[in-house]
């Protein structure tokens, strides 16, 4: 049997978070590490690094690509890849104006709530939507689950957070996120929301190492 894969990150989400729901959808069971940045086993001094098949892993996009690659979650061709890294990237721009929160106060993070819903739901949402419209699935990409798709999951429930009607008027990926759901449970919405503890972890190390 192989070794369960070994997640070194801090007690939180942060950049490891992508990567527990890309296993979590492969099915793949895993070990938890919490380490700090000077443990003498980080190339670079860097999270996340994830052990995998021999190798010791960082870069958080190299980590999800060969994750989606290994588990048959990176489409059958390289049309495929493309688009699923186009529609990776473009969430990864949506979910990056929700990386700031944890260094914002309160007034701001209000106004920076009201800033993401906005661009969620004027330019990332309706794309997607169309996506589905035009592809004709319940899959960003062919016909069977993809990285795109829990990465999308991955931010609705992100933005949820913030705003729980968030997909109102997006009946397609209501559809979607429905159909994708299964997948998320087996990481465990639970989880999903205990995990954030680290925003209060990144900013003492923040404020601390200047």
């Amino acid at each position: 049997m192989a070794a369960k894969p070994v997640l070194y990150y801090f007690d939180g989400r942060g950049k490891m978070e992508s990567i527990r729901w890309l296993l979590a959808a492969a099915g793949v069971e895993v070990c938890s590490s919490f380490v700090t940045l000077f443990c003498g086993i980080l190339m670079f001094q860097q999270v996340p690094m994830v052990e995998i098949d021999g190798m010791k892993l960082v870069q958080t996009r190299a980590i999800l690509n060969y994750i989606a690659g290994k588990y048959n979650l990176y489409g059958k061709d390289l049309k495929e890849r493309a688009l699923i890294d186009m529609y990776v990237g473009g969430t990864d721009d949506l979910m990056g104006f929700l990386l700031s929160f944890p260094f914002l106060s309160a007034e701001d993070k209000v106004k920076q709530c009201a800033f993401v819903v906005q661009k969620a739901t004027t330019r990332y949402f309706p794309a997607y939507e169309k996506v589905l419209k035009d592809h004709g699935q319940d899959f960003l990409v062919g016909n069977r689950l993809s990285w795109a798709d829990i990465h999308l999951l991955e931010a609705i429930l992100m933005l949820e957070e913030k705003k729980s009607d968030a997909l109102s008027g997006f009946p397609l990926l209501q559809v979607t996120y429905i159909n994708n759901i299964p997948y998320g449970w087996r990481y465990g919405r639970k989880t999903f929301q205990s995990l954030f503890c680290v925003d209060r972890f990144i900013y003492r190390m923040y404020y601390c190492l200047e």
